[in-house]
């Protein structure tokens, strides 16, 4: 039995269900349940847990399907189109025959690799230890890149995503909220977290560096999860920007309570920063898998947990237009620090438009990518050698 990934079997029939406050919810599409739990599955050769598979559902779709369509969907499939192979467990029947025959497209662009697939399906099947690092920004919420949310950031109807208030006149792009995530939504977010802690600890090499990028208001949940996973927590590198959270005034009460911030305006962005245990001593480590620290700027300068960072400039977003873009200026010096011997292969598996991977080529370094999303994955191969391209002055 084969499964065509590149193809949706969506079909017409609905299921209604709750989301997470108990309130009813739209109608939810059985045919994208299925997609859902057809792509998890397609690699997972032990298969996977209800839990799992409610996470991954909710993830791929967004937080309207409840726990109870998941289930019953499996249950009326099963046996059939899901096997069960254990008390909460199922796989897709006669995956192991059919692992050879799906394509996932990949490209390769320099000494970078893109793969459009789920990035935890390609973890479970990425070799152990085969990275040297990790440097990722992933969907903090979760919620943000579902299939429904990404389809109304693109025809701007809102959804999590909200333009910021304008100052001086100048637009702003869309952000996500993280005020409105339910507490569904964060036990969603833990569990998401700690499994990739779990297979980052099993493909990154004993003393790699994993450094994820996050938000004030969620940073404590991504660290304490991937640490659950069996990564050592070793701290935050503080992006210094202005960004365009909090500092708003009550929103319909502006001009009545006009001196009050409901939340401090941000001006910074917290970099996680996590760490395979390592083998051995640190001297140890760095002799046999060339890890175990971050690499200095300079003989009297060490790598700092600070570093000032301007947003994104206009010239970057117009080769990378992605919601989430960050600076090749800041994605050089951490990828460049990353590696504390200078070789060695990066891991972003939440690629989006190929920045990192594009820093990771500008300073003659090898990586690879993952991005599940198509039109993502295609902007990435067009963007990756047009930002590696870019000359960008460092800061002193």
């Amino acid at each position: 039995m084969t499964y065509d990934q590149g193809t949706s079997t969506a079909g017409a029939d609905t299921d209604c269900t709750m989301v997470a406050d108990g309130s009813s919810s739209a109608s939810v599409d059985r045919g994208a349940i299925r997609d859902a739990l057809v792509r998890y599955l397609s690699t997972a050769r032990d298969g996977a847990a209800i839990a799992e598979l409610e996470a991954a559902v909710q993830s791929r779709i967004g937080r309207a399907v409840g726990s109870s369509s998941v289930r019953s969907y499996l249950n009326l499939n099963t046996p059939g189109l899901f096997e069960r192979i254990g008390r909460g467990r199922y796989r897709l029947p006669g995956l192991q025959q059919s692992e050879a025959a799906i394509h996932w497209p990949k490209l390769q662009i320099g000494n970078a690799t893109i793969h459009n697939m789920d990035c935890m399906a390609w973890l479970r099947q990425a070799d152990e230890n085969s990275v040297e690092a990790v440097l990722t920004d992933p969907p903090y919420g979760l919620v943000e890149y579902t299939e429904l949310e990404k389809q109304k950031l693109r025809d701007g109807k809102g959804g999590v995503w909200r333009i910021p208030p304008s100052f001086d006149g100048s637009k702003r792009s869309p952000l996500p909220r993280f005020t409105t995530l339910t507490p569904q939504d964060l036990e969603n977010m833990h569990r998401f977290f700690r499994e990739l802690g779990i297979l980052l600890a099993r493909v990154v090499v004993p003393g790699g560096n994993i450094v994820v990028a996050s938000n004030p208001l969620l940073a404590h949940i991504v660290a304490s999860a991937m640490a659950e996973g069996g990564l050592e927590m070793r701290g935050t590198i503080t992006r210094l920007v202005m960004t365009m959270r909090g500092g708003d005034r009550p929103k319909n009460a502006h001009e009545e309570f006009a001196d009050v911030s409901v939340m401090p305006r941000s001006q910074h962005e917290p970099w996680v920063v996590l760490r395979k245990p390592l083998d051995g001593r640190v001297q140890d480590n760095l002799r046999r898998w060339g890890t175990g620290g971050f690499r200095r700027i300079s003989a009297e300068r060490p790598f700092g947990d600070v570093i000032r960072s301007a947003p994104t400039s206009a010239t970057e977003k117009k080769v990378a237009p992605h919601p989430s873009l960050k600076p090749q200026e800041l994605l050089r010096q951490l990828a460049r620090g990353c590696l504390p011997l200078g070789k060695g292969k990066i891991l972003d598996p939440f690629a989006g438009s190929g920045s990192t991977l594009a820093a990771c080529n500008a300073i003659g370094y090898e990586s690879v990518g993952v991005e599940a999303d198509r039109q993502y994955y295609e902007l990435a191969c067009r963007s990756i050698p047009r930002l590696a391209a870019l000359e960008i002055k460092p800061r002193d």
